[in-house]
């Protein structure tokens, strides 16, 4: 599975889901995105480490999940934020999705360029575990009233949650 495979996969999960559900994620707060990242990787985190699961949904769709909630966060630092009850044209979704799909693989390319692929030799393991270090760094940033001295901003840990999340899926989907 490619990179691209897997962002049209998780798209076609999300704009269906909005043709469910409408934009109702647009109520959400920032800390209310975080701690439903935080939800799906810890729980793929426990089934990593006790290899047990009571609930039918698999590893792969939380980690698709991590990717829609992803987006989901990099679209709403970019609308209104007095405007959340609005719902959206799927249209619309779909073309906002698209932008920030666009720009989370820019930020890929370019660091695949320096590091070489590298995830490549990375653990599902590791990547959760990225993944959770992300949250905390975002919620700490929300703390601080999305203020940063010297480190990236929300955005860019949401940019890496994404890839990251990606990258499983790839790996995941390569090891069947």
């Amino acid at each position: 599975m490619t990179y691209q495979q897997v962002i049209d996969s998780s798209k076609d999960i999300f704009i269906k889901k909005t043709k469910d559900y409408g934009t109702s994620w647009r109520v959400l707060r920032p800390i209310s995105i975080v701690d439903q990242i935080f939800i799906k990787a810890q729980r793929i985190r426990t089934i990593q480490e006790t290899g047990v699961q009571k609930v039918a949904d698999d590893i792969a769709g939380e980690f698709r999940a991590i990717v829609n909630y992803g987006v989901i966060a990099l679209i709403q630092l970019q609308l209104p934020a007095d405007d959340i009850y609005t719902d959206l044209p799927a249209e619309k979704v779909s073309v906002l999705y698209d932008e920030q799909a666009a720009f989370i693989r820019t930020v890929m390319e370019a660091k695949n360029h320096d590091y070489g692929e590298a995830w490549r030799s990375m653990s599902q393991e590791s990547f959760v575990d990225l993944i959770l270090t992300k949250l905390l760094r975002i919620k700490q940033i929300l703390r601080n009233d999305g203020k940063t001295l010297i480190s990236e901003g929300i955005d860019a840990n949401y940019v890496d949650i994404v890839n990251y999340a990606v990258f499983a899926l790839i790996l995941l989907e390569e090891k069947h």
